[in-house]
């Protein structure tokens, strides 16, 4: 929104040339306001901006934007401007750009970085992919408890520009073991003789740095914290995660958890920049397999092909009784997904679960049952469908047909999750599409089985 409101005083700044208003106006702004006017303006454009951008506040910018967006950007740019935003960046940001690299241009970029900027880089490279060692920051303030609070904060004043976040101030002994994190205020508030030992409480969450992303995410949401620091097997504190990298974490995690609830293989690259073929592909994947599921259908529909014959107002209910248990499978396994994503649900759970969906199913069915029941009925004596002389056996049929439909498309949706969770598989790949081509073939069955106990004798 800002980019596009002052796009056209920024271009006439640049065709002016007047390089020198450009920075005034560019100085006092945040760097992400900055970013989005960069991402608003054409390439060329984008290169100009941040040649008049002073070194520190570039590299702010610079991290602000998509890492599409940073990579052309790399390419426009001069030697000397990439080498300086590169050892100005934050290391997590920075890595998050590298990894995203392919290995010959990560390697390149990294020649460009100073030694101690290299040797960062490359520690945090050395962590397996998506772990908590390829999100944290070596960037952080260390204390000692026998410090008094006026060390500390004087410690502060003097590196604190270099840490990623001044919320929390590191305890650590002698062989750089974490013993605490202490809040910033706790070290405000107290007489500057204090010592650290006496405002720890040794009551802190932590994350190992070969930790899952998702792990992290968890943890985070139970001790509710700005940073977590994050310890080696040693219980040597090596870095810190901060909020704003969960933030990218759980965006995501959620975006592929959605991608999979949709029937398709998570794209892992924005829609936009994603070639054709590569999407096509983990699209097309899922596709085949929910297509071959539902010819099952076709089977199963030839295997009571006599009864169709016989009673063909029964095939004018399949689309609202197979629709029906898909839907309420869908909504289970959803439900279940997210509550398991967040860690309310696991694997020992599944019988409150199972219990839960069952009594669950029922209701849902009876009242869907009891709708399908009075539709018949309503209609037979409004004189809107004739349904024939037995049309009440019709509507007990499609009504009780209903109530196990909805019932078995539940725990199935319901219990996906788990059997998916219980294999070492995702459980976001029990998709609905895919619960609702299982129920699909299933209810046909459950169907025509209630058809043949109300029916025979009548209509079969």
């Amino acid at each position: 929104m800002v980019g596009k409101i002052l796009q056209p005083e920024i271009k006439s700044l640049i065709d002016a040339r007047n390089f020198g208003a450009l920075r005034e106006v560019f100085r006092e702004w945040p760097p992400a306001d900055v970013a989005e006017v960069i991402l608003d303006v054409p390439e060329d454009e984008q290169v100009i901006i941040f040649r008049v951008l002073p070194h520190s506040l570039a590299a702010d910018v610079f991290e602000y934007l998509d890492v599409d967006a940073q990579q052309k950007l790399l390419r426009a740019m001069a030697h000397e401007q990439v080498v300086g935003i590169l050892n100005e960046m934050a290391p997590d940001d920075r890595t998050a750009l590298l990894e995203e690299l392919p290995s010959a241009a990560a390697r390149q970029l990294i020649q460009l970085l100073t030694p101690e900027e290299r040797r960062v880089a490359t520690a945090l490279l050395g962590y397996p992919e998506d772990s908590v060692g390829r999100l944290m920051t070596p960037d952080f303030i260390a204390v000692h408890e026998d410090w008094t609070v006026q060390q500390v904060l004087d410690y502060v004043r003097e590196h604190g520009r270099d840490s990623e976040t001044l919320n929390f101030v590191y305890v650590v002994d002698d062989r750089g073991k974490l013993i605490d994190d202490v809040r910033m205020r706790e070290f405000l508030l107290r007489p500057l003789t204090a010592k650290v030992s006496e405002i720890r409480d040794q009551t802190f969450g932590a994350l190992n740095v070969t930790d899952s992303q998702q792990d992290a995410l968890n943890v985070f949401r139970r001790y509710d914290r700005a940073a977590l620091p994050v310890l080696d097997s040693s219980g040597v504190l090596v870095g810190i995660v901060t909020s704003d990298d969960m933030l990218d974490v759980a965006e995501q995690e959620a975006t592929e958890d959605i991608q999979k609830l949709g029937g398709m293989e998570a794209l892992d690259e924005p829609y936009t920049t994603i070639p054709f073929l590569r999407m096509v592909k983990k699209r097309a994947t899922w596709l085949i397999i929910l297509f071959l599921g539902e010819m099952l259908t076709a089977t199963a529909m030839q295997g009571y092909n006599s009864e169709i014959e016989r009673a063909a107002i029964l095939a004018m209910f399949l689309p609202l009784i197979i629709s029906s248990g898909g839907n309420s499978g869908s909504q289970a396994t959803t439900l279940v997904i997210r509550a398991m994503a967040l860690g309310e649900l696991r694997l020992r759970d599944w019988f409150r679960v199972v219990r839960k969906e069952l009594l669950s199913g029922v209701a849902l069915g009876m009242i869907l049952g009891t709708i399908g029941f009075f539709r018949i009925t309503l209609w037979q004596y409004l004189h809107i469908f004739d349904y024939g002389r037995y049309h009440w056996l019709v509507a007990l049929t499609v009504g009780s047909a209903l109530v196990g439909v909805v019932m078995w498309g539940t725990i199935s949706g319901a219990m996906l999750p788990f059997l998916l969770r219980r294999c070492g598989l995702d459980p976001a790949a029990s998709s609905a599409p895919f619960v609702a081509t299982l129920v699909d073939v299933t209810g046909l069955v459950i169907y025509f089985n209630v058809a043949l106990f109300i029916l025979r004798g009548t209509l079969l």
